[in-house]
């Protein structure tokens, strides 16, 4: 495979990438933290990526707090849109491939059964938009691409993004409150960071290139999620169901983000596991 650029080694994905490929004994050599690298100066992107000379780029930078970008669609912009266009060109100019991270939220949630990579998009927040602009920018630049859509995404390390702390960490520090109200009519796939590095791995032996949807199996509400998480930690706090106008967030969510890995199955990978399975996993290797 050559040597593998990893932008955002220090994130959530990143980290468990990193740790999964070495495993591996792949080694990506090009390790750049997310403070390292402005992918939004592209004097800077080109000179950091042309040092290291890498055979694939992957990409992990992103504008991800979805409600903030309703207020700084500027920012969520130049990272999600301009950020991904000035790496699109770079790898076109070395003649490698880009690997880029896009999200369930890019769907509007009236379909009612897991989306396809074929169906048709429509975002209901300006996150959602930024980032399908930012897969139309990536297609227009470039022949050799990886796409891959996630959904639900927690594992270790926290989001960087998100005061590094995931949905799970944050229902187990909450669980201090005698009762916790959690969004019951948005239904989507908890995915494990730790499972999605696995199937890159494997994607990105295949060479093939595309739009992948890649999320463990299976669907819940976030109450469901979060009721699950106290289950298996045993937590004392009160769950309680609330509905999205309830809770009042500032961005508009689909109300059914489900993705069917599709693409996956046709190059001939096996799907991820069911979400129970790799969230029981999690738990019990949290490092407390």
């Amino acid at each position: 495979m050559g040597k593998i650029a990893l932008i955002g080694v220090d994130g959530q994905l990143g980290t468990d990438i990193n740790n999964y490929f070495k495993g591996k004994r792949m080694e990506l050599t090009g390790l750049v933290g997310l403070k390292d690298i402005d992918v939004c100066d592209y004097k800077m992107s080109d000179s950091i990526l042309k040092s290291i000379g890498p055979s694939l780029v992957i990409n992990t930078a992103a504008f991800h707090d979805v409600d903030r970008c309703e207020d700084e669609a500027q920012s969520a912009f130049k990272v999600n849109v301009i950020g991904v266009k000035n790496l699109a060109i770079i790898c076109r100019k070395m003649n490698i491939p880009l690997m880029h991270f896009s999200t369930d939220y890019i769907f509007d949630g009236k379909k009612k059964k897991p989306y396809t990579e074929d169906d048709c998009a429509r975002p209901l927040s300006l996150y959602g938009i930024s980032k399908l602009a930012g897969e139309h920018v990536m297609q227009y630049i470039l022949d050799k691409y990886y796409i891959i859509r996630l959904c639900g995404l927690y594992g270790h390390a926290g989001c960087v993004g998100k005061g590094s702390i995931n949905f799970v960490e944050q229902m187990i520090k909450m669980s201090e409150k005698k009762e916790i109200k959690v969004v019951n009519d948005q239904v989507l796939t908890p995915t494990s960071t730790l499972d999605v590095s696995e199937k890159l791995f494997e994607l990105i032996q295949t060479g093939k290139y595309g739009v992948y949807h890649m999320t463990n199996t299976g669907s819940c509400s976030w109450y469901e999620f979060a009721c699950e998480i106290s289950r298996l930690m045993k937590l004392n706090t009160k769950v309680l169901p609330i509905t999205t106008k309830q809770f009042g967030a500032k961005a508009r969510r689909p109300h059914y983000s489900v993705l069917d890995n599709f693409n996956l199955r046709k190059i001939g990978l096996t799907d991820l596991r069911n979400w129970k399975e790799a969230l029981k996993d999690y738990i019990e290797s949290r490092d407390v």
